[in-house]
């Protein structure tokens, strides 16, 4: 592994590409495929969830998974039921079979996920954690801002989303069997139970595990309720693809400026400061209205200042907590992903239901200012 680390890190990052194209792209997709067919915003904001509902159950049981079958098996055996998924979804076009889908897209986006950046951040030194992490967060951001040009296939057939980001998949596949090593995590204490470790995670290093719980709750609050606030107030579904990818390449333009930032000013000032401007410009997102170069810019400077908050808050943790407490910071992190993922969406469907579309927006504003206050209020300790 540690010959080969370059190799192991590119494909790692590929990988991580791969699925963050996949929510990238579903989530839209789906969601304008849904609001077509007259699905009410309430319930197509709670099919969106179904993906992270999948994330969520991956992630109860992703440590154990792992020191089981090892890195390569996990990222492999997840790519394999992403790929079969996506396949699935244009023969079996019902929503309840959308949501099963969903699930099982989760599932294994969560396993890429989880196996990914917890092997970047093991095989990474101190010094370059902020930016190798960065590195990781910019190429899931990548596939996620790339994967809402999936809405422009549509004219094509409803299916050629799906079998392009498939065939993509399997190539990635491919790559992952062919040349990942076979890696396992370092074993945990003997004597210390799973509930204690992620009470010792919470007790040190609570304030960098919120940013995965805000990080999910924008993500796919933005991809799923977006293109129906964006239909609704009179946007095409050229002019939401066109937009949907700024929140990405904000985040892309951001992400290494931030990480060398983190690890030269410290995390919890980049941390702080980056919450409360990306919050700003989320709360006046509703006030642009139909205006497609404000709604643009507003969503460049959202998206690029928190777009870092995964990467950003996992190295947080990663500074204040002692290494055999990582894979477990990475499970509750993923675990807060996942909540947060699950939550947005359903929230930002309610709002539109009572007629408040840009309330998500507004509340998005209000979390993520309130976490940047937060932070001056947290003292991380020594590591123990």
């Amino acid at each position: 592994m540690r010959s080969n680390s370059k190799m192991n890190f590119m494909i790692l990052i590929t990988a991580t590409i791969a699925a963050g194209l996949s929510q990238g792209m579903l989530l839209p997709v789906l969601s304008i495929l849904l609001e077509q067919k007259g699905v009410s915003s309430s319930l197509n904001g709670l099919n969106a969830a179904a993906l992270y509902i999948g994330s969520f159950g991956m992630t109860l049981i992703a440590e154990r998974v792992l020191g089981a079958i090892g890195f390569k098996k996990l990222i492999a055996g997840g790519i394999s039921l992403v790929l079969v998924s996506l396949l699935l979804f244009p023969f079996f076009p019902g929503i309840k079979i959308w949501f099963v889908l969903r699930l099982l897209v989760g599932v294994g986006d969560a396993a890429i996920n989880y196996a990914a950046q917890l092997w970047v951040l093991l095989m990474t030194p101190a010094e370059h954690r902020g930016r190798n992490l960065s590195l990781y967060g910019m190429s899931y951001g990548l596939g996620f801002s790339l994967g809402p040009l999936g809405i422009s296939l549509l004219r094509f057939g409803q299916a050629t989303p799906f079998i392009v980001l498939a065939f993509l998949f399997l190539l990635v596949l491919i790559l992952a069997v062919t040349m990942l090593p076979d890696s396992r995590p370092d074993k945990v204490e003997s004597g210390e139970s799973q509930v204690r470790r992620f009470g010792r995670c919470y007790s040190l290093a609570w304030f960098a595990l919120i940013p995965a719980l805000l990080y999910g709750f924008m993500e796919a609050s933005l991809n799923s309720n977006f293109p129906v606030y964006g239909l609704r107030i009179g946007y095409s579904t050229d002019q939401i693809a066109a937009l949907l990818p700024f929140a990405g390449i904000g985040g892309l333009l951001l992400q290494f400026p931030l990480g060398l930032w983190s690890d030269r000013f410290g995390r919890k000032k980049v941390l702080i400061l980056t919450g409360i401007g990306g919050g700003i410009a989320f709360a006046l997102l509703p006030l642009a209205g139909d205006h497609f170069k404000v709604t643009m810019v507003l969503l460049m400077i959202a998206g690029g200042l928190v777009g870092s908050f995964f990467s950003l808050g996992l190295s947080l943790a990663a500074d204040i907590l002692p290494r055999h407490l990582l894979p477990a910071a990475n499970v509750v992190a993923s675990f807060h992903f996942s909540i947060g993922s699950i939550i947005g969406p359903g929230i930002g469907g309610l709002l539109m239901q009572v007629g408040w579309g840009g309330g998500i927006f507004g509340l998005m504003g209000a979390l993520y200012i309130a976490f940047g206050l937060l932070g001056l209020f947290f003292s991380p300790r020594q590591k123990i």
